[in-house]
């Protein structure tokens, strides 16, 4: 008998999912409430673990693989059961290599956007010797807004590094150097033997675990993996966080005498430079808070007409435009008709003038493993519902893997930013200059409401949009926040136009 693990209910703004990193594979022995997949959103990660101890006999899903909420991505059997697929293979021997020595090939930073003027190296996901395959990621190299990948030209050996993580560089400098087709450096032919490097380590970092390491302030090369191929996991995480307590136990008696003030535990911090997109955004935030006379204003709305509107059609949108029905696409449909009843808020200020936009032109507010960003989803007055959910997933995905372009991040009239994915309740977003407004969604809760004198429970949720006070008055922002309410309220004014 087998027990499916299945992808956690997705938040019902979320579409679907990624399967982010198994961390086990067919054939493994598991036990009780241990990690088994990282499942990734374009907000979040959600981990699945194991539901009782066993063995993982099947995976249906790989890792890359777009799934849906409640989906069944592999199945655990009892001890000992047979694996009815194996995604393991023999490793390669590393005198497997060619051993003659290639051509060597200069690792160039690519060609940057007219509007950038230098870049910084991010992260070295290979080292000197090591054997890298054609289209595999070298580097990391970020802009001010966005994050570029350097890969392979073709199969070889990593040759040495011109220019360090955190250096500055220009486009098409030469950062290092590939040997086309040689073979690997013999110090790496015992790597197998031996535990994986802090920089290996860094490159296998599942999202949950990068970000656990960031909260604890850690170094991954201090902590040994006990995963797949060297892999850290949060046990490893949580293991090496106890471990430095076990120490003043071991210690003379009179040592611990002579120090009895002593902290308990390994009291250490970590100073860490902020990266490029980090400081972009301190700096952009900083400014929209000094320069504006910014302004928020709440109000709430009943999500039950959207919700059930959703819920009657779903699966026959889902069926006629292969794209799931979210909430995202009323949101954006509803505040693309409020800006054209409120052109002062679909306007910004350059200098002493006020710059009025005859389109629609809509930032989503996008959370990725390097910061917040602001892709555009552009002319959405043209966009048909399905064809703004497609959009918006697209630039999610391009965001959580770091593909966002200059141009995906340029532009934007308006933004709209969903902290209710995290649960947030309420909240006051920052304007993202340089536009004059943003409209806040957050978390959908069930409270009871007065209905006609009679008390109901509905879904609720509250609705925040911060704005430029020098550009719009309280009469502009009220009705342009009661008018994106009252749409979301009747969906059906938003087909009539009324």
């Amino acid at each position: 008998m087998t027990t499916e693990i299945k992808v956690p209910v997705l938040p019902e703004s979320v579409a679907d999912a990624t399967v982010a990193t198994w961390h086990v594979s067919v054939g493994d022995t598991v036990s009780r409430d241990q990690n088994l997949v990282d499942i990734e959103t374009d907000k979040v990660v959600l981990e699945v673990v194991a539901p009782e101890d066993g063995v993982i006999v099947a995976i249906s899903e790989e890792e890359g693989a777009t799934v849906l909420g409640e989906q069944v991505i592999a199945q655990i059997g009892a001890a000992g059961a047979a694996p009815t697929q194996s995604n393991e293979q023999p490793a390669a021997p590393a005198a497997a290599a060619p051993a003659a020595e290639g051509k060597e090939v200069d690792i160039k930073v690519p060609v940057l956007p007219e509007s950038v003027a230098d870049a910084t190296i991010a992260t070295w996901h290979v080292q000197p010797g090591e054997a890298v395959s054609r289209d595999q990621n070298l580097v990391d190299i970020e802009t001010d807004k966005v994050v570029l990948e350097v890969v392979a030209p073709e199969d070889g050996v990593m040759g040495e590094h011109l220019h360090a993580e955190g250096d500055t560089v220009l486009g098409e400098q030469v950062i290092g150097k590939l040997s086309a087709g040689g073979a690997p450096a013999a110090a790496s032919a015992t790597s197998d033997a031996a535990p994986a490097t802090s920089d290996e380590n860094a490159d296998v970092l599942t999202p949950s675990v990068r970000r656990l390491i960031a909260e604890k302030g850690l170094d991954a090369s201090q902590i040994k993996g006990s995963g797949k191929g060297g892999r850290i996991t949060k046990e490893d995480v949580d293991a090496f966080l106890k471990a430095p307590a076990a120490k003043p136990a071991s210690a003379p008696a009179k040592a611990a005498a002579a120090a009895p003030a002593a902290p308990v535990g390994d009291r250490t911090q970590k100073r860490v430079p902020m990266t490029r997109l980090r400081k972009t955004i301190a700096n952009r935030l900083l400014e929209a808070k000094n320069s504006t006379a910014m302004l928020t204003t709440f109000n709430e709305v009943n999500m039950k007409p959207i919700m059930d509107l959703r819920k009657q059609y779903k699966d026959v949108f889902e069926e006629r435009h292969g794209i799931r029905l979210g909430f995202m696409s009323f949101y954006v449909k509803a505040v693309t008709e409020a800006l054209k009843r409120f052109p002062e808020v679909n306007a910004s200020i350059d200098g002493d003038d006020i710059v009025y936009h005859n389109y629609f032109d809509i930032s989503i507010a996008v959370s990725t493993p390097r910061g917040l960003v602001t892709p555009v989803l552009r002319d959405c007055d043209k966009l048909s519902v399905a064809e703004i959910e497609k959009g918006i997933r697209e630039l999610a995905l391009k965001g959580r893997d770091g593909k966002l372009t200059v141009d995906d991040m340029t532009g934007g009239n308006f933004t709209i930013t969903n902290g209710g994915v995290f649960g947030s309740l309420l909240s006051t977003p920052i304007i993202n200059l340089p536009q004059s407004s943003i409209l806040g969604m957050h978390k959908i809760q069930e409270r009871p409401m007065a209905v006609n004198g009679k008390v109901e429970i509905l879904p609720m949720m509250y609705l925040a949009l911060s704005y430029d006070h020098r550009q719009i008055d309280g009469k502009e922002s009220v009705g342009f926040l009661v008018t994106i309410k009252e749409l979301l309220e009747d969906p059906t004014r938003l087909l009539l136009d009324v």
